[in-house]
């Protein structure tokens, strides 16, 4: 019979002789995938048309088919701040689903005023872009890696939305228990249980934003944004790529291959979409957005969206908004940093693109 000692130095001698790691045959599969939809030169509105229709399929996205019931915007504090007002309010998205916010408008600028809807990703929340505390909005708080969106939209003269995403911040899970490091996994799994995805329920709360902003009569619904890092880039370019009422996109810190990113190491699983790889790599998700202006950022040393197959997907981005006669409406940014957002970096090239907008 074979000691406890033995079989440990078996078990390590099993692990380099055999193929264990489930992620061992995964990584075969998805090297060997080409996907069915994948942009190659084809007629590029009908690819579009296809892709993004497959797309809502493999989501579960709903949007089309839930009925908008009434808003019912709540306003629950309002207050001058140096660089203008910020409200928060409370509008809601659909039965059961309460979405809560901040507006933050510039005193700099005049309505019908440019928008960008901001998105923070798996941090503590909405909280961090108007660096505030969470547990007291009152106390201010350094915001790390730029992700004070609110603020930065509106030291440009640009009002922003800045949402709490479902599953972080106020909105992370309170009835069902669940781990903390895992703040996505219940309603994730729920999701899909219910045929649609975490993902597909996050695009849906953008596009009621929309219909928020819209309904305000103040805002230029020509000029609507949306901008986040990590999970709220991820919702940024899903988003871009379904919704026809956002006209300008910046995901920051969310972009590379599938293969190199999501499903080359652990990721929160609402970035997961069954089905998916078999039918689109991320640049053909991007490629939907086309002919919009799309900035997508980059840190150079992000060590879960690598940067390297970022560029190489990048170029793929460029050839789809060739074919949509807008080469020059993308662009990629890198900043020299790792998991974060680059506002000196991005911003200018942005509003570069607004002043386009602006003098076509």
């Amino acid at each position: 019979m074979k000691t406890d000692s033995n079989l440990a130095v078996n078990t390590q001698m099993n692990k380099k002789l055999f193929q264990f790691s489930p992620s061992i045959q995964h990584r075969k599969l998805s090297a060997q995938t080409e996907q069915s939809l994948r942009y190659r030169g084809r007629d590029f509105p009908a690819w579009q048309r296809e892709l993004r229709s497959k797309l809502v399929e493999l989501l579960g996205y709903r949007g089309e088919n839930i009925v908008r019931d009434p808003l019912e915007v709540r306003t629950l504090w309002r207050r001058e701040v140096p660089l203008g007002s910020i409200e928060k309010l409370v509008f809601r998205a659909e039965p059961g689903a309460d979405v809560p916010a901040y507006l933050c408008l510039p005193k700099t600028a005049q309505p019908p005023y440019t928008v960008f809807i901001c998105l923070q990703g798996h941090t503590t929340g909405m909280h961090n872009s108007i660096a505030v505390a969470y547990e007291d909005e009152t106390r201010p708080l350094t915001s790390e890696g730029d992700r004070d969106f609110g603020l930065g939209c509106m030291a440009r003269g640009i009002v922003a939305l800045c949402l709490e995403q479902r599953s972080f911040g106020e909105r992370r899970e309170f009835i069902q228990s669940q781990s903390l490091d895992y703040l996505c996994h219940q309603a994730a799994m729920n999701a899909l249980m219910l045929g649609t995805t975490l993902q597909a329920e996050r695009v849906f709360d953008v596009d009621r934003a929309i219909d928020y902003l819209t309904q305000r009569g103040d805002m230029a619904l020509d000029r609507i944004g949306v901008m986040g890092n990590s999970g709220g880039g991820t919702t940024t370019l899903f988003a871009a790529a379904l919704l026809p009422r956002v006209r300008y996109a910046m995901p920051s810190c969310c972009f590379s291959t599938f293969r190199d990113s999501i499903q080359a190491m652990f990721h929160c699983v609402c970035n997961y979409v069954p089905g998916l790889l078999p039918v689109a790599e991320m640049g053909d998700i991007a490629g939907l957005i086309a002919p919009k202006p799309l900035v997508i950022v980059s840190g150079r040393d992000d060590g879960i969206f690598p940067l390297a197959p970022a560029c190489s997907e990048f170029a793929r981005v460029r050839e789809i908004y060739r074919a949509a006669g807008a080469a020059d409406r993308c662009q990629h940014v890198i900043g020299e940093g790792g998991h974060r957002f680059y506002a000196a970096n991005a911003w200018p090239v942005m509003l570069a693109e607004l002043s386009h907008g602006e003098s076509r």
